[in-house]
């Protein structure tokens, strides 16, 4: 069975939320679509020139610390940019290399690429607690290297929507069954592509949705946040957003909105550092 916790929440808030920012810059259009050309790494920039200042400016103006998961990438492209994020108090939090996909890796090239991200975030000052997974995806290894490395927590799984649990490892048996591993120590604070602006925002020729009405995604990841706040205990609310995505004109203004709404319901805006911090194991 699933081992699952709850989130300590501070008197008189209701739900922890976390807005992590998924930093990719150019690394995503590479390491995930494999597009290289300059239209593409233009939205990158738009990103880190245009999206993250206009973050760090809502953050600020709503008193919100969070985090920003970043590729090593990011951090060597636009560093000075990087820097203002950790000055202005925000979690840093390992995303890969060039937004590469575990999936199909060795062992050894999975591991390579988790030491070059810390190498990366090590020039910048940070030794990091946590990991999220480029793509949200997992290789047979990732589990083990997370743990060989002592990260606390992993927010790249889907086994829960809105509490932390601890992940395992899963061997695939099609004739008899799927079969588990111990739970791991390392926290999982899971993720879901319903709380994602990437997939319904972003458009990319032959390879993605995007340009669908963000009044319907803010009705969505307000909706999820309902719940969470009339149904459950302990719970933790995880939006994942872009900087290129997010930071455009009429979505900052959705996510400015949404902030207010869950400000008033008692969201206890937080790093997943925090969230780790506040599990406590449910009693079995």
């Amino acid at each position: 069975m699933q081992s699952t916790g709850r989130v300590r929440i501070p008197e008189g808030k209701k739900v922890a939320v976390n807005i992590g920012v998924d930093f990719d810059a150019a690394s995503v259009w590479y390491g995930t679509f494999g597009r290289t050309s300059p239209a593409y790494l233009a939205r990158g920039e738009f990103g880190a020139e245009v999206g993250v200042p206009r973050l760090l400016n809502l953050f600020e103006k709503y008193n919100i610390t969070t985090t920003f998961c970043i590729p090593g990438h990011t951090i060597d492209t636009h560093t000075e940019t990087v820097k203002n994020i950790i000055k202005a108090g925000h979690e840093i939090c390992h995303h890969g290399y060039a937004h590469e996909n575990p999936t199909d890796m060795s062992y050894e090239q999975e591991e390579s690429i988790i030491l070059k991200g810390l190498e990366a975030l090590k020039r910048v000052g940070v030794e990091p607690v946590g990991y999220r997974s480029p793509a949200w995806d997992y290789s047979p290894n990732t589990l083990k290297l997370l743990e060989k490395y002592n990260f606390k927590y992993d927010s790249s799984l889907m086994g829960n929507d809105l509490h932390p649990y601890r992940p395992r490892e899963v061997n695939v048996d099609f004739d008899n069954g799927n079969t588990f591993g111990p739970p791991s120590h390392v926290i999982e604070i899971p993720v879901s592509w319903y709380l994602d602006d990437f997939p319904t925002q972003e458009y990319v020729i032959g390879g993605g949705e995007g340009l669908r009405s963000n009044t319907e995604v803010y009705e969505r990841w307000k909706s999820i946040f309902d719940y969470a706040v009339d149904q459950l205990e302990g719970s933790c609310y995880i939006l994942t957003v872009h900087p290129q995505t997010i930071g455009r004109a009429h979505n900052i203004q959705m996510l400015e909105k949404l902030i207010q709404y869950m400000e008033e319901k008692g969201a206890w805006f937080t790093t997943l550092e925090n969230i780790c911090s506040a599990y406590e194991e449910n009693a079995n």
